[in-house]
């Protein structure tokens, strides 16, 4: 063991450039996966400071998740809206020892309406009842508690944007039309959110939630610890979510739960991928660096040196390589995982203040997966070197061995036949699915063209070596003919570059599809000639009212909201959460068409459902029969089902009546307000009276996106933007490195030609030809197996071939790749000419 291990340390020292490649491959790829590490720490651990519930040792709120009957551990959903508690619980909670008082939070929006009639506070503006104001705690600076219904205190930020001291009279605006309260006190700010407070009755009365509560916060007795306090008050719970420490601010604020399934989710799958793509970039860059050492091995071969002993040397020397890696990539995995966090947050995808978890847990299982990834990729990269006989080996090390194995060939081809029939579910499947499976195919296809590459590039460059020969005589013909010889070489120069191209047309133009069709679908569906609007919502009365304007023929309140399904597939149970929406029957018809194949949309009142004829034929159901699933809030429903339609894309699965899906989202308020004139109505006169409505900060606008998934669309396309970043930059980072590999072991070949009489320009114009040839097939390929799955997925969603999406994002992303080839190319080649040739020739391999 110790000679090999001094033969392994030896070899790495004499060849420092040539195990760079694999050093920077493995540096990156470890540093990607503890980024992932880390990110998946902080959806288990992480959150933010609470502010509400400050001064709560226990905080006791509504299940963040669902977890259906028979669902395994893993098969849960994140709740998508704010889940409420019985307020009956504070009582029993009261009584568990060590509990010194159990208070019942009640919350609700509430802003304050300017003098210029501008709301203040934004949609993290909420209403409390005065006796929860113990729990933060919001310690008045002047005034006193409110004690009428007509009085509230404001936070000292609030009150100070509202120009409003104690005493003063200031209009709120909460679930109605404004209404006017005296300021009788003014506490301290938060930093995330704008306070009122109200008299219990008042705020009780505001919420409009009877017997029920947004959390109830405990605070213990002397010498009682939270965790002690926490295991009591569970007892008596009822299954509600018990939280202590950093946990509280899951139940304070909705966004912290979500964000850390979020990142659960982002994590597992951005992780898996860009481990997938690390091993894949770790064992081409190992197998360009095992192939140029076939000489050494040739002679290791010839003087006894068995299979085994072979593949221990090779074996050893990536431990070393992918442990100092590893360690070094570990470590710049933080600052990638820090880089990802922020560029999430600038996005809108988790809460700015939402830190990170860090523990030597994540990096230390990125330095274990780095490390057998590449002694995985070890493995595969010897096989070749150590198997073949003594004899054969210093023949084969003379030139390169061109003929592919069986299996390697049966292998390749099977992966590009499977990849290209993936991509055909989208002509019988729609939406989420649809587009994994294109993203999917891309992905299978590019590792099946890697692995059958070098007859790729051969069969490719067979044609266009005697073109590159009559157009450039010496350059041209050497550059066919080295390309042609050296096609394994070129397919490893080809491949990561192919995967970057393919990878990121996928990913730009996949997501676009289905946003595109959404898109379409929306306005071939919406009637409506006006869109009501607010900031944090509007008001319920907001669609009675607009009826009443004249000239206007229907308004239809629309509650953007979420459902979670429970689908049993064998033996397991698939849950998911899918967008929904709340529709006022009688008015839905004016405003918009869902394309209603069965049933009456009127008939959508009550405990009522209607919904996609996909979700229906998935589900089994008929009309007039149940549909059991759980509301955005975690509340089981069991519906009749009154109606279907076939407009799913524009308009989500499940469509319910608008009260029934008020009661189960956090504020009770619609989002917008759908509204259409009467034919012959004055179109100015109708807008004017709709924007005279008496709610502050309504905002009218045409129909341009009626669709419930436009916003979670937008945000997913961002996501998929900052992964497909990374992955790229990593991709880029591999591409250069094996470029370079390639050109820079090469010395000896361009010394050769410099001392048979070629000139200096001819070698670079050669090496010029033979980069434009690599980026050239890169690129095809690339484009044609991103864009087979691509117009396949548009033309099930759209009906239309071309990729939607502009086209010159198509032209950025291959003048890039292309720029990066020629250029990594150029410089190794520059770099590499600078020796002279007499001494160049000596170098040992």
């Amino acid at each position: 063991m110790v000679t090999v291990l001094t033969l392994a340390w030896q070899t790495i020292r004499s060849r420092l450039g040539g195990f760079a490649g694999a050093f920077i491959a493995i540096l990156c790829g470890t540093a990607l996966v503890a980024a992932c590490g880390v990110l998946m720490e902080s959806g288990l651990r992480a959150g933010v400071p609470t502010q509400r519930y400050a001064a709560a040792a226990v905080v006791v709120g509504g299940a963040q998740t669902v977890r259906p009957p028979g669902a395994d551990a893993l098969s849960f959903e994140q709740v998508g809206e704010q889940p409420s508690v019985p307020a009956a619980l504070a009582g029993r909670i009261a009584s568990v020892p060590g509990v010194r008082s159990a208070v019942v939070e009640q919350s609700f929006p509430a802003q304050v309406v300017a003098r210029d009639g501008q709301l203040l506070g934004g949609s993290g503006s909420l209403g409390h009842n005065w006796d929860a104001a113990v729990l933060a705690p919001f310690t008045l600076r002047g005034g006193e508690a409110p004690a009428a219904a007509g009085e509230v205190v404001l936070d000292a930020d609030l009150a100070r944007r509202a120009g409003v001291g104690i005493g003063g009279q200031v209009r709120i605006t909460t679930r109605s039309v404004p209404a006017t309260f005296k300021v009788s006190g003014v506490v301290d700010s938060v930093p995330r959110q704008s306070a009122l407070f109200f008299t219990p009755e008042r705020a009780a009365a505001l919420a409009g939630q009877p017997g029920r509560a947004r959390a109830i916060g405990v605070l213990a007795g002397p010498g009682v610890t939270p965790e002690t306090l926490a295991g009591r008050v569970r007892a008596v719970a009822d299954g509600a979510e018990v939280t202590t420490g950093v946990e509280r601010s899951s139940v304070e604020f909705l966004d912290v739960s979500q964000t850390r399934t979020l990142l659960l989710t982002i994590a597992g799958s951005f992780g898996g991928f860009a481990l997938l793509v690390a091993v894949f970039v770790v064992a081409s860059t190992l197998a360009l660096t095992i192939n140029q050492r076939r000489r050494e091995f040739a002679l290791l071969r010839a003087v006894a040196a068995t299979p085994k002993q072979i593949r221990k040397l090779i074996g050893t020397e990536t431990t070393l390589i992918a442990l100092v890696a590893g360690v070094l990539g570990s470590a710049l995995g933080l600052a990638v995982a820090s880089g990802l966090r922020d560029a999430f947050a600038a996005i809108g995808v988790i809460p700015a203040d939402f830190g990170l978890a860090i523990s030597p847990l994540p990096l230390l299982a990125a330095v274990l997966l780095g490390l057998g990834a590449a002694r995985l990729a070890a493995w595969a990269a010897s096989r070749r070197p150590s198997s073949i006989r003594p004899v054969e080996a210093l023949g084969e090390a003379a030139v390169e061995r061109r003929e592919l194995g069986r299996g390697r060939l049966l292998t390749g081809w099977g992966l590009v036949l499977a990849g290209f029939g993936g991509a055909l579910v989208p002509l019988f499947l729609r939406g989420d699915i649809a587009a994994a499976a294109s993203s999917m195919a891309t992905l299978v296809v590019v590792v099946g063209l890697a692995v059958v590459g070098p007859q790729v590039t051969g069969l490719v460059v067979r044609f266009l070596a005697p073109a590159l020969a009559r157009v450039w005589r010496i350059s041209g013909y050497l550059a066919g003919a080295n390309a042609h010889a050296n096609a394994r070489r070129v397919a490893a120069a080809v491949t990561p570059l192919m995967l970057a191209v393919a990878f990121a047309l996928a990913t730009f133009y996949g997501p676009l599809a289905a946003s595109a069709a959404a898109e379409q679908q929306t306005a071939r569906s919406t009637t409506a000639d006006y869109v009501l609007a607010g900031p944090g919502g509007v008001s319920p009365e907001v669609a009675e009212a607009a009826r009443r304007v004249p000239g206007v023929a229907a308004a239809t309140p629309v509650v953007r909201t979420s459902v979670i399904t429970a689908s049993k597939l064998g033996d397991s149970v698939e849950v998911q959460r899918t967008p929904a929406q709340g529709l006022a029957a009688e008015q839905a018809g004016g405003a918009l068409e869902l394309g209603v194949d069965a049933g009456k949309l009127t008939d959508l009142t009550g405990d009522t459902v209607a919904l996609s004829r996909s979700e229906a034929d998935w589900l089994d159901k008929k009309l007039g029969d149940e549909v059991e699933f759980y509301f955005g809030d975690g509340v089981p429903a069991k519906l009749r089902l009154v109606a279907t339609y076939t407009h799913d894309l524009a308009f989500g699965d499940f469509v319910l009546p608008v009260a029934l899906a008020r009661e189960h989202i956090g504020g009770r308020l619609d989002d917008s307000v759908l509204v259409r004139r009467q034919p012959g109505a004055d179109a100015a006169a109708v807008a004017t009276a709709l924007r005279a409505l008496p709610y502050p900060g309504l905002a009218l606008t045409a129909p341009a996106s009626a669709a419930p998934e436009g916003g979670e669309r937008q945000v997913q396309f961002y996501l998929n933007l900052v992964a497909a970043g990374v992955i790229v930059g990593y991709l880029a980072i591999s591409v250069a490195n094996t470029l370079v590999l390639t050109t820079a072991q090469r010395s000896r070949e361009f010394a050769l030609l410099r001392l048979v009489g070629t000139t200096r320009r001819q070698v670079t114009r050669m090496m010029r030809l033979e980069a434009l040839v690599t980026v050239g097939i890169a690129m095809a390929l690339g484009t044609l197996v991103a864009l087979v799955p691509l117009g396949l997925l548009n033309i099930g969603l759209r009906g239309n071939v071309v990729p939607a999406g502009p086209p010159s994002v198509y032209f950025g992303i291959i003048g890039g790749a292309a720029l990066l080839g020629m250029v990594a190319i150029g410089v190794a080649t520059r770099v590499t000419l600078r020796a002279r040739p007499i001494d160049a020739i000596g170098v040992h391999e």
